[in-house]
């Protein structure tokens, strides 16, 4: 029974567009320790919201309280990237090149969701995640069969590469687990440690925030530190070069066959010149439905001043 039900829900989750699809239990991850001592580490920057997590992230049964079962569904958000853009312009990480991705996945997520409660009966609970909450999204992934966690603390699937989206849905419906991808195929490569323009990647699996150009380009409050400005380049919103130098992307990595991630092909580059005299009401109604809302205009502002005066310093 529990097998034949977790196979509707992944045949549900595939008919919805969703990539991959695996189930779990939700006992401790394994790596518990590494996060402890990141956290204790101060590498989580000024990303408060991680030690406040860390209780449910460290024991994930505590995330939906009556929940023993987790349903991990990927999403392919890759694109090809096109030639520089002409004059000043600054570059968006793939997955923010569209509407946020959080409501795009979170409308499919719900109606997995409803399936997942009209397969069981009136007891039966389910809650949907999507990037958001305390939930351990790879190591989760990664024990639900989906794919290994690279050096770049990426999960990378041996079929597709890294660049997808993880959601999941947590239930108590009696679902059968799949077993974990238990093999590692990094090997020796250390591709995305080299190519970090800043030694994010301190060692293997350990990204410390206060280096990644990701952090300082979206969550980070401060100003970039000067040490790193110059090492940044026109990203303005994120970074993909840990992922870009990968060889299972090189190889696997392919647009998705479906679009209903809404990506917008246009937003690869924005225009640096247009935040200068930009207001919020002009911010709001040109980005307020992207990613690119997380920092908002004043963190836009700071990064797009880092990419001009790099743009600057290479002429």
């Amino acid at each position: 029974m529990a097998t034949d039900t977790a196979g509707s829900v992944k045949a549900k989750a595939l008919e919805l567009g969703f990539d991959s699809v695996g189930i779990t239990d939700l006992s401790p991850p394994p790596h518990g320790d590494v996060l402890r001592q990141w956290i204790a580490d101060g590498m989580a920057a000024n990303m408060g919201y991680m030690p406040r997590q860390a209780k449910r992230r460290l024991d994930p049964s505590l995330i939906f309280p009556g929940a023993t079962r987790v349903v991990v569904a990927t999403k392919n958000y890759f694109l090809e990237d096109g030639g520089p853009a002409n004059g000043q312009a600054g570059k968006v990480a793939r997955y923010a090149r569209g509407k946020d991705y959080h409501h795009s996945i979170g409308e499919r997520l719900s109606e997995l969701a409803d399936h997942i409660l009209g397969v069981g009966d009136d007891s039966t609970i389910a809650r949907t995640y999507v990037d958001a909450g305390p939930v351990p999204e790879r190591e989760l992934a990664q024990r639900a069969g989906l794919g290994w966690i690279g050096k770049n603390t990426m999960l990378i699937d041996p079929k597709a590469g890294s660049f997808f989206f993880i959601a999941s849905v947590f239930t108590n419906l009696d679902l059968a687990v799949d077993a974990p991808f238990a093999l590692d195929h990094c090997g020796s490569c250390r591709r995305c440690i080299e190519a970090c323009p800043t030694q994010a990647i301190v060692s293997e699996r350990v990204v410390d925030a206060r280096l990644c150009i990701s952090y300082l380009t979206i969550e980070s409050k401060e100003g970039h530190p000067a040490e790193l400005q110059s090492l940044m380049g026109d990203l303005v919103f994120g970074c993909d070069i840990c992922q870009d130098v990968c060889p299972w992307n090189v190889k696997f990595a392919e647009p998705p066959q479906n679009q209903w991630l809404r990506q917008n092909y246009g937003l690869e580059w924005v225009e640096l010149e247009q935040f200068a005299t930009m207001e919020e009401a002009a911010f709001d109604q040109k980005y307020g439905t992207t990613p690119l809302e997380r920092p908002g205009l004043k963190g836009m502002k700071r990064n797009v001043e880092t990419a001009k005066k790099n743009q600057r310093d290479t002429k």
